[in-house]
């Protein structure tokens, strides 16, 4: 290796480390006030703190409302409940939807497709007013189903659109075969076009749950009960009028990051291949 080669790729490696230090930084910096003992935070940039202790994170976990109910408990359980739902319903809606786009020929399949790519545009909060009044009218404010509906029906489009990217690399040639051997179009969807999309579908299902589990504007606009509350709304609830209890806040939102992370960990083989070959067409 020559001298010049070296050097190169010491001054790659060299800015590479400075920008991941760059990133995770303020996550370090989270971490130490999570792990310190008081409600407030150094004005040090060390991301070393002077004294660990759990007494954050202890009383996170073990809150409870004055009737004794676990409270950290019910709402780790709403918040796992509506995100995986959002991601069965999402995936199921969206595999048949991104297949049926991508194969079938029929009146509105362009229209459809840019109807979904035009609802895209807009924030999800403008849709807040007319789904409030919705989930009023069904009942089903301060009720999971309600947020299941509406996450699940705002991540859609997004979803269509990157399984109907994947099932474009698909070669048509496997159905024909299939369908040669007697094979019914449900069979083919199922044995064939699933376990070959399976990158695109962990990605898919990953920002499902994502959507689900970090949402926090719509959740705390529909529910106004501790006990219907999610994650992030929770979580908000250490943010007061006149002061912030950061140590507790900073754990809370490091529990909530773990189930994310671990999914991300156990997807990550899948991650860049589904990412890539959904957009290669569209």
């Amino acid at each position: 290796m020559s001298d010049s080669t070296f050097a190169r790729r010491a001054a790659t490696h060299l800015v590479l480390i400075l920008v991941t230090m760059a990133v995770l930084y303020p996550l370090v910096l989270v971490l130490k006030i999570a792990f310190g003992p008081g409600q407030g935070f150094s004005a040090g940039l060390s991301p070393i703190p002077d004294t660990v202790s759990l007494d954050n994170f202890r009383a996170v976990v073990s809150e409870t409302t004055p009737d004794g109910v676990w409270l950290f408990g019910r709402q780790l359980l709403n918040s796992a409940v509506i995100a995986i739902s959002t991601t069965v319903v999402g995936i199921l809606l969206a595999c048949t939807a991104g297949y049926a786009f991508s194969r079938f020929d029929f009146p509105g399949r362009e229209t459809g497709l840019m109807t979904f790519l035009v609802s895209q545009m807009f924030p999800g909060v403008m849709m807040m007013i007319p789904l409030y009044l919705i989930l009023e009218k069904l009942g089903l404010l301060n009720a999971p189903m309600g947020l299941i509906l509406v996450y699940a029906t705002t991540s859609i489009p997004f979803c269509v659109w990157m399984l109907k990217g994947y099932f474009d690399t698909i070669p048509r040639e496997l159905e024909e075969s299939a369908i040669m051997d007697g094979a019914s179009r449900f069979t083919i969807f199922w044995r064939i076009i699933l376990p070959l999309s399976a990158p695109a579908v962990a990605v898919t299902a990953l920002f499902c749950f994502m959507t689900a589990w970090n949402e926090f504007v719509l959740a705390f606009t529909f529910m106004d009960d501790p006990l219907a509350f999610t994650l992030p709304v929770a979580v908000q609830g250490y943010v007061g009028e006149k002061s912030i209890e950061w140590g507790r806040f900073a754990a809370a939102s490091v529990l909530v990051s773990v189930p994310v992370m671990a999914l991300f960990f156990a997807l990550q083989k899948h991650l860049v291949g589904g990412l890539t070959a959904g957009a290669v067409k569209g």
